[in-house]
């Protein structure tokens, strides 16, 4: 298994693209979440900055994580999806990487509120909590311990229906 543990991370630039789509083909079952990226990256949800990478010091890239605006009622919103590493980098901090400086970023441009939907053993470490003790809902049936929230500064966080971008279909 390959270790790192000085990822170098980074906003997506045009030649990032194909390896993008790359890092999310290899890392799912199915092209799905490469598709999502690229219908995203047409969308105005999408927000230049807030798609980043984590590459080796060699400069292979690795990892992606990628927030696009979403709204909870109103309220606009990022929503953290999809995160991706290419298999043979997995469990190494490629992915940890980018979520902390896409975080970081979108906290930088004095953005609100994240939300995901993944592992509920996974994204606390970087501050989600569940998203109903917010009164925070999606659209759709998930387990309630999946969909999380995390606040970026110190307001209230919002509560009401969360809506995702047209590209995820819900």
């Amino acid at each position: 298994m390959t270790t790192h543990t000085d990822w170098i991370s980074r906003a997506e630039t045009d030649a990032d693209i194909p390896v993008i789509r790359e890092i999310n083909r290899s890392a799912f079952d199915t092209p799905l979440e490469a598709d999502l990226v690229d219908a995203l990256r047409a969308d105005s949800a999408w927000i230049p900055g807030l798609s980043m990478v984590a590459r080796t010091p060699e400069g292979t890239v690795a990892g992606y994580a990628l927030l696009t605006r979403c709204h909870i009622d109103d309220t606009p919103a990022l929503c953290l999806a999809p995160v991706a590493v290419l298999p043979e980098f997995q469990r190494t901090g490629a992915g940890s990487a980018a979520i902390r400086a896409v975080l970081d970023a979108a906290r930088d441009r004095g953005e609100h509120i994240v939300t995901v939907l993944g592992h509920p053993a996974y994204y606390p470490r970087f501050g989600f909590t569940p998203a109903s003790a917010y009164g925070i809902r999606p659209t759709i049936e998930v387990p309630d311990e999946a969909m999380m929230v995390l606040g970026l500064d110190d307001r209230p966080l919002p509560s009401g229906t969360l809506h995702y971008a047209a590209p995820f279909g819900i």
